[in-house]
């Protein structure tokens, strides 16, 4: 899922000192960036596009971990020491992404305090991301994560202006991400269409009503002494 940026930073706007260890490519809908068991060895950072990650189990079944979108980074656990990819990132539409080579990184981030800042930004914020979605898995409905993955998906709740067009994206794919059915995501988007909370045009258009079914029975959160409590309304 994307995550929140912050709108003053991105890598955009960081001056670029040297292209040494630094290219950006196109890639063709479905195109692969990098398959999983590939070598580990740069960082990638997407200016256009949304791509699709992707992990196979050692059974076979493929599983769609997250959908990610323009001014984010990915690939990034080189930096931690992985030295094969653990998932496949591909393209869900045309999109230019630029790839970075882990030493290239490492020096940006030690000389350049305004890329340093953004890249850990980022980082912050994809953890911020992981564990609001273990508690939307723990605590929410199906019906209430697809509406919010439908919401990120259109760029509601993150920094910039919302797209409520969502690239065509298969309710297989909606159902991997929420842990779900295709029937029980099929059934969810007939009654948000019948609701007028989305609308079908070739594309899912998702509408700014559809934030009334995220606010309305949100878990609480509460922070205790010991620790943090979640109760469900």
């Amino acid at each position: 899922m994307a995550s929140k940026k912050s709108p003053a930073l991105s890598a955009k706007s960081v001056p670029v000192t040297t292209g040494k260890g630094r290219s950006t490519a196109k890639y063709r809908k479905n195109q692969v960036v990098f398959a999983q068991g590939d070598p580990a060895d740069a960082v990638f950072y997407i200016q256009k596009g949304k791509l699709k990650v992707t992990v196979v189990s050692d059974r076979g079944k493929e599983a769609v971990a997250a959908i990610l979108s323009p001014d984010e980074f990915f690939g990034e656990a080189c930096m931690a020491g992985q030295v094969l990819r653990l998932v496949t990132v591909s393209a869900m539409t045309e999109a230019v992404v630029e790839r970075i080579e882990k030493p290239t990184m490492i020096r940006l981030i030690q000389e350049d305090p305004a890329y340093s800042e953004m890249f850990m930004t980022h980082i912050l914020n994809r953890t911020i991301r992981v564990e609001a979605d273990l508690i939307d898995q723990l605590f929410n409905s199906s019906e209430r994560r697809l509406a919010w993955l439908l919401l990120l998906l259109a760029n509601y709740g993150n920094e910039g202006k919302p797209e409520p067009l969502i690239a065509k994206i298969s309710q297989e794919t909606l159902a991997e991400m929420i842990g779900t059915t295709r029937s029980r995501v099929s059934f969810f988007m007939n009654r948000f269409r019948k609701l007028g909370f989305i609308s079908y045009n070739g594309h899912i258009e998702v509408h700014k009503s559809l934030l009334n079914l995220v606010l309305h029975e949100q878990p609480h959160i509460k922070t205790e002494r010991g620790g943090t409590r979640i109760d469900s309304q």
